[in-house]
């Protein structure tokens, strides 16, 4: 039976994906409000944070400009659909024994096999089910730290889930880092962007090999129920379809690309429940009771860094003058100020869609690639690197390792290392776009 909760969640997510009827967007508005309202109770410290700061937000604008309180909304809105079409994919999957068994092959093989079929692997999940990646592999790794004690190798699996999962909004056409930077910098391209991001997204987890603890020889999962070819095709097949309904989406019907993620993940959950009926097994709706944390850290996210950068360009006005070398310059810098909020605990999601929001209006239209490569590289490796990540924090309760040391201190120089390349990547990108 569908709960309060979850039901006033469904309609949130109803209003984002029907927001062109009149009145749409308040409503779905109002429900984000009172879903996280009946939540309170169980909300974290930051999440309670973030939201009462975009009532504070909320106030500044319906003082300041109501214009900017109806952008901000409408950004919220795109963005908490999308985060709850992924939740409800991510349930439908995590249902799946197919997902289980693929979790378990990623242990299989040597050291070094192994770690990259758990970067690759978290990585991989993480394109429809989102930081649920963590949790199925990351309790994978807790039961071989409970059967078999703290070592090199659930040390080394720990990294690699990290880093696997950091690798995602790099890249992932359905990760809220890609869609809110090409939403937000309405000029670049998302063929363009990934063309970028998808070979620096397996660069930096190629990397990783570099950054290891020596172990044993002895593979971690031996013995155990793999997943065949069937079972990775099937789940690859998913992936695919979702991605060609995102292009096709906002290529041939021209929707904007967190419109386009929405729909082609709720298709694939339509599709899904649709089979379980045929087969007359049981298929209730997956409960959204629990969604008030992400949606008060996402939507709250998105509602403030729309008012800041909305506020930010109405006091400069939409056109500044810089130096031409002031812009590579300034894409270089944005990966490591991901990074360092991060480390104090700002969320990138603030951070990024106040970077966008503000640089997309006035950077130069052939340059925009460097931004968003600087942007989408900084989020990931802010998501491996830092200690108050989402992942890094589900990491520490499964497997007990502490976030400050699993994401700074085993991390730290291969966070210097990606970061230092993110940077030159992303200046050089802007410097050859607005130098032809």
């Amino acid at each position: 039976m569908i709960t309060p909760r979850s039901a006033i969640a469904y309609l949130a997510l109803l209003a984002g994906i029907f927001h062109f009827f009149p009145g749409a967007k308040s409503v779905g508005a109002i429900a984000v409000v009172w879903v996280i309202a009946l939540e309170w109770g169980y909300l974290r410290t930051v999440p309670r944070i973030v939201f009462v700061a975009a009532g504070v937000a909320a106030g500044y604008a319906l003082w300041r400009d109501g214009g900017m309180l109806s952008i901000a909304t409408a950004n919220m809105l795109a963005l908490t659909s999308l985060i709850l079409s992924v939740t409800l994919l991510s349930s439908v999957l995590g249902r799946t024994r197919d997902l289980q068994r693929i979790s378990v092959s990623l242990f299989q093989g040597k050291p070094a096999q192994r770690y990259l079929s758990l970067a690759l692997g978290t990585t991989l999940l993480a394109i429809p089910i989102n930081v649920g990646s963590v949790g199925v592999i990351g309790s994978l790794v807790a039961e071989r730290i409970r059967r078999n004690g703290d070592s090199s190798a659930t040390r080394n699996a720990t990294r690699a889930v990290l880093r696997g999962f950091g690798a995602a909004p790099i890249f992932s056409p359905l990760s809220i880092s890609l869609v809110m930077t090409l939403t937000l910098l309405p000029g670049l391209g998302s063929l363009q962007l990934l063309a970028w991001a998808i070979p620096s997204a397996l660069l930096i987890s190629l990397a990783g090999l570099l950054w290891r603890e020596p172990e044993a020889e002895a593979a971690m999962g031996a013995g155990e129920d793999v997943a065949g070819w069937g079972e990775w095709l099937r789940f690859a097949l998913i992936i695919v379809v979702i991605c060609i309904g995102v292009f096709v989406a906002s290529h041939w019907f021209a929707l904007s690309y967190a419109y386009a993620v929405a729909l082609s993940c709720l298709a694939v959950v339509l599709a899904g429940h649709v089979i379980a009926r045929a087969k007359q097994k049981a298929a209730p709706l997956p409960d959204l009771s629990h969604v008030g944390n992400e949606l008060a850290i996402v939507g709250g996210s998105a509602f403030i860094g729309a008012i800041i950068s909305g506020g930010i360009i109405n006091s400069v006005g939409g056109d500044i003058s810089v130096n031409f070398w002031a812009w590579p310059l300034i894409a270089a810098a944005v990966p490591w100020l991901f990074f360092a909020l991060g480390l104090v605990g700002v969320n990138p999601i603030l951070t990024g869609t106040i970077v966008a929001g503000i640089f997309g209006t006035l950077w130069p239209t052939a340059g925009l690639l460097g931004l968003g490569i600087g942007i989408v590289t900084g989020w990931g490796i802010t998501a491996f690197g830092t200690p108050y990540a989402a992942n890094a924090l589900l990491m520490e309760r499964l497997s007990g390792y502490s976030a400050q040391e699993a994401s700074w201190r085993w991390n730290q120089a291969m966070s210097f290392f990606t970061l230092i390349f993110a940077s030159l990547l992303a200046a050089i990108l802007t410097l050859a776009g607005i130098w032809g």
